[in-house]
């Protein structure tokens, strides 16, 4: 085992031994999401954290936190930031994918010809907010 899995299996078993039986799902989510995100972030710089490299082409800059709500309940993610450029992780997107979805349907709908009070109908049964179907993808 490398270093690095062994320091991961040591906070596995610290979260597992210190966290309520009622939040070991949803703290093992976030720890997957973290780790998951830790690994894009490494591939995206070139190098990983504290890592000199000289593939490296981009460099950490903080974190942002995020409520993520999800079935096994609400998880406080990190999700990190870069110096150039910006990361979002996939995992987090389903909700962006549906209003993409959405507003391309509405979008579609114009295009076609179809009649604004025929397009208003389709927003209200969709419930879409008024506005947001509107905006450019």
């Amino acid at each position: 085992m490398t270093k690095d899995t062994l320091s991961e299996t040591a906070a596995l078993r610290a979260l597992l031994s210190e966290t309520p039986d009622t939040h070991v799902l949803a703290e093992m989510l976030g720890f997957v999401a973290d780790r998951l995100m830790a690994l894009d972030v490494d591939q995206l710089c070139g190098a990983g954290l504290h890592e000199r490299s000289v593939e490296r082409e981009n460099h950490r800059n903080g974190y942002r936190a995020r409520a993520w709500n999800t079935r096994a309940g609400t998880v406080d993610v990190q999700i990190p930031k870069l110096r150039k450029g910006t990361y979002f992780p996939e995992f987090l997107e389903p909700r962006r994918v549906a209003e993409k979805a959405m507003t391309a349907v509405v979008q579609e709908a114009y295009v076609q010809g179809l009649s604004t009070r025929s397009v208003d109908d389709l927003v209200k049964a969709m419930r879409c907010p008024a506005g947001v179907c509107m905006q450019t993808p």
